[in-house]
């Protein structure tokens, strides 16, 4: 699948560890997002997750088949044997996962992201050939993932954003109450956990965070 910077607008990211676990809840929320206009999905199994290699493999087959059918671009968190285990459309990788390096050369036909967090990172990233986009933040203070890196804040977002030669989308505690900051930005996109697997209103949600409402 070719990449394009409206992909990013709502980037929505999940795993079992999101849905205490229940793979049919992930798998029903996925669609719900799909049919409800998400742009990309990021199916990550982090933090405390337990599924087992083989169990991720169905798991993503399944959502691939979701995806797929809403065109959806899919992609596999920090997981090249996922990735190719499934023919994923693409991989996003954080800093502290496998080097950027080795993912672009492995994976050079695939979407590619990688995660930033300050003006090193982003410049750094600025330089790498092969990189579709980028992630910022995160933005705000998020339980929905571990070992997160403290909250920028909009000021830092504007400015890494204006630092940034990649497309890029913002990340990191985003909900309704605060995405119209982030919405007031140049960023390509919104990239979310919490605020899609908990909403009980797909359509409001989502159509919120593309800015719609």
């Amino acid at each position: 699948m070719h990449f394009s910077p409206e992909q990013l607008k709502v980037y929505f990211i999940a795993g079992s560890q999101n849905t205490n676990h229940d793979v049919d809840e992930l798998i029903s929320i996925v669609e719900n997002a799909c049919q409800n206009g998400i742009t990309m999905f990021q199916y990550r199994e982090k933090d405390s997750s337990t599924l087992p290699f083989a169990n991720k493999v169905a798991v993503a087959q399944k959502l691939k088949t979701i995806t797929n059918q809403y065109g959806v671009p899919f992609i596999i968190d920090d997981d090249i044997e996922l990735m190719r285990a499934v023919n994923a459309d693409g991989i996003h990788v954080g800093q502290d996962d496998t080097k950027i390096e080795q993912v672009i050369s492995t994976c050079s036909d695939k979407i590619i992201g990688l995660s930033t967090h300050d003006q090193n990172e982003v410049s750094a990233a600025n330089k790498i050939d092969g990189l579709d986009y980028i992630g910022i933040g995160p933005i705000f203070a998020t339980n929905s993932k571990a070992h997160v890196k403290e909250a920028i804040g909009i000021d830092s977002l504007v400015q890494l954003y204006a630092l940034a030669n990649h497309p890029a989308v913002a990340i990191g505690g985003i909900h309704l109450n605060n995405v119209h900051d982030v919405l007031s930005t140049d960023v390509d996109g919104i990239s979310v956990i919490s605020a899609i697997t908990k909403t009980n209103n797909f359509a409001k949600t989502i159509s919120t965070l593309k800015g719609e409402l």
